[in-house]
């Protein structure tokens, strides 16, 4: 049975490069970073070149660069960090109701502490209204977080025209770039933002490292005490092998960007043409055109997207209907709901994200076998009327 991963936001396979640096780093130069005879000089210096990699990528100093365990505590570090940092000139911050849970709920926390947010809502494509983020902003206002690209529905956010809203205006501006580091260029100084989160396994890096950018006097407070590691900001011993790996796959990504980008694209419309217009009731989820090239994000009347998922492992076929974070969970998108589509067809939603290794073939396995199994779904469903549509709601063609 062929088997293809289209899974590439949920995350990416380790690149063969990047594998075999780290390993050095497990077996033979094992020492830690803080220790001072050569086997810990030797891991800071690499550790110190991997920061300056991971900079080089999105155009900052290797001293704004705070290494993590990940995007989620990086996230976590931007919005408690900030406002902890920043509370005595005001306590409103300002985000989107699509953000990745581990902004949502981290200002959901926040709320709980005294704080209050705008979650700003989105257009049907899924997009953040410049307006909405100048009508929300007030005297108290201290943070906005904006993510950069939509890890559910791939549409990029306006993130460089609100950093000039915002500048000269006192305000912290964090945006969750998970998603577009490596598959966009990504510029600090061009997006105005004040802080960035970067995550390692995005981008053909290894799971449990990432990177949170904070602008050379933007106030944050550090969330890990101890032994004073990552200039007092993240104390903890550094994972130096994971760091080097994430320094290695963003050298990589910052070469091999611009092929893997005009690749992908093609691979994307085509697979995106192919299900629109191969299948009835079927609807393109996010921005047409302002969109990631990875990612193709569709909602099927009539199915229930577990039973699709399973239908599509069942033949090899790896994809996810949303978050990988929230893969257990029952409950529809809230980057779909926020966009107004009804829970019914939110339920039948499927995303497929494509990688450096996809194939034409691959695609055209994909768009193959879907047919048979669309049809099978939608016969079982009580509902299913070709005529019709949904009885909650219609999509628009």
């Amino acid at each position: 049975m062929r088997r293809v991963y289209l899974d590439h936001s949920a995350t990416t396979p380790v690149d063969p490069e990047v594998a075999e640096l780290m390993l050095n780093y497990y077996t033979t130069k094992f020492g830690n970073p803080s220790s001072i005879h050569s086997f810990g000089r030797e891991a800071k210096k690499a550790l110190e070149d991997a920061r300056a990699q991971v900079a080089a990528l999105i155009g900052a100093r290797p001293e704004e660069i705070v290494f993590t365990s990940g995007g989620t505590e990086a996230d976590n570090m931007a919005v408690i960090g900030t406002a902890l940092a920043n509370q005595k000139k005001g306590k409103h911050i300002i985000t989107s109701a699509i953000e990745h849970h581990a902004v949502l709920e981290t200002c959901e926390y926040l709320e709980k502490q005294g704080f209050s947010v705008t979650f700003l809502p989105v257009d049907e494509h899924g997009m953040v209204k410049i307006e909405d983020v100048a009508a929300a902003l007030t005297p108290e206002t201290i943070l906005v977080s904006i993510m950069h690209i939509n890890n559910e529905v791939g549409t990029i956010q306006p993130i460089a025209e609100i950093g000039q809203l915002l500048k000269g205006k006192g305000i912290v501006f964090h945006t969750d770039a998970v998603q577009s580091l490596g598959k966009v260029p990504v510029n600090v100084d061009e997006l105005g933002v004040n802080l960035l989160t970067a995550s390692a396994h995005k981008i053909y890096g290894p799971k449990g490292v990432g990177c949170l950018y904070i602008r050379k006097g933007t106030r944050v407070q550090a969330l890990a005490h101890g032994g004073g590691q990552e200039r007092k900001r993240r104390s903890g011993t550094e994972n130096t092998p994971g760091i080097i790996g994430f320094g290695k796959a963003c050298e990589l990504a910052g070469q091999r960007m611009e092929e893997d980008n005009a690749r992908i694209l093609d691979l994307r419309n085509r697979l995106m043409k192919g299900l629109l217009e191969g299948f009835e009731h079927v609807k393109l989820n996010g921005h047409p055109v302002n969109r990631v090239p990875t990612n193709v994000n569709v909602s099927f009347e009539y199915i229930e997207g577990e039973s699709l998922l399973l239908s599509l492992d069942m033949v090899g076929i790896a994809a996810s209907s949303g978050s990988a974070c929230t893969s257990g969970s029952l409950d529809p998108s809230h980057v779909l709901l926020a966009m107004g589509i009804c829970h019914e067809i939110a339920h039948g939603s499927l995303r497929l994200t494509l990688g450096r290794h996809n194939t034409v073939e691959d695609v055209d396995y994909v768009l193959g076998v879907l047919p048979g199994i669309v049809d099978r779904l939608r016969a079982m469903s009580p509902l299913y009327d070709k005529e019709r549509g949904c009885q909650e709601c219609t999509l628009k063609r």
